[in-house]
């Protein structure tokens, strides 16, 4: 049966990387709709994304690969059925509404599992999509605790994806390494500037004339993980703290939408503590 798969590849950069792999693809007789490749000349590792359409045979097809590239070779093979994603939330509303949008009119192809919350708030908004809302409240709970029974609810729907849709909370190193480049937060400032809480005030304290948001995929230092998507928009001394708080909203569910988009479509790599876009 004719499918559609993707091919990611990165490996130690050497001559002649994209012509063995298009010509193994070649011998499989697999058609190339669509190709990307870089290199990162200060590290020396190549990296590439190939649309393919064919019959596979993967074993096979990962095995000449394999034989063909550098030692260290890292290659997935994927589908392009719908991914699954968990979104979690507190009580903002304006980055899960607009993912709930997109989704309903096709411009996130996307099945929304569940969403999560730590508070009730938002769950009226959540059904009226006739998707699933939970509540994990986390009071009289130590952050373990709660995140255990985060993680065991999130398990139930096995997601491709967790998104943090303004979840206000921090999670421990035992739930980040449970999902290791699964989780996409989305942070209210163009980071490396202003981490952590209260960012927008942080801003309007020191005077700046722009503002932004980040989503990046999350480890276990407070919002340095490898960044995915970034946008700002400018502001002048005549915003509050709370007017840019106002205002960057919209960058915040326009840059979480995009970053969530990508990863749907296979298109970030992570190599060391940054994301290359393909």
């Amino acid at each position: 049966m004719i499918e559609k798969k993707i091919l990611l590849a990165d490996c130690p950069d050497d001559k002649g990387l994209i012509s063995k792999i298009t010509n193994i693809c070649y011998k499989h007789q697999l058609n190339i709709l669509h190709n990307n490749e870089f290199v990162d000349f200060e590290t020396k590792h190549f990296f590439m994304r190939t649309e393919l359409e064919g019959i596979f045979n993967e074993t096979t097809l990962l095995e000449d690969l394999r034989l063909a590239l550098p030692e260290g070779a890292n290659l997935r093979l994927l589908g392009q059925e719908k991914k699954r994603i968990v979104i979690l939330v507190t009580k903002e509303a304006h980055c899960l509404g607009d993912i709930l949008m997109k989704n309903y009119y096709g411009a996130l192809d996307v099945e929304i599992a569940a969403v999560i919350g730590n508070h009730d708030t938002l769950r009226s908004l959540v059904e009226k999509f006739d998707i699933p809302f939970f509540c994990i409240s986390h009071q009289n709970l130590t952050r373990v605790e709660h995140d255990k029974l985060l993680a065991d609810k999130i398990d139930e729907f096995s997601p491709d994806y967790i998104v943090l849709a303004k979840y206000m909370r921090v999670l421990n190193p035992e739930f980040v390494e449970r999902y290791p480049n699964r989780v996409i937060n989305i942070h209210h400032s163009f980071l490396p500037a202003f981490i952590g809480a209260k960012p927008y005030q942080q801003a309007y304290e020191r005077g700046v004339k722009i503002i932004g948001a980040t989503a990046h995929f999350i480890n276990n230092e407070l919002d340095q993980g490898p960044i995915i998507m970034q946008n700002v928009i400018n502001v002048d001394h005549t915003f509050t703290a709370e007017a840019m708080m106002k205002a960057g909203r919209d960058v915040e569910k326009t840059v979480l939408s995009r970053a969530l988009d990508l990863a749907l479509h296979d298109r970030i790599f992570v190599f060391q503590n940054k994301t290359i876009i393909l």
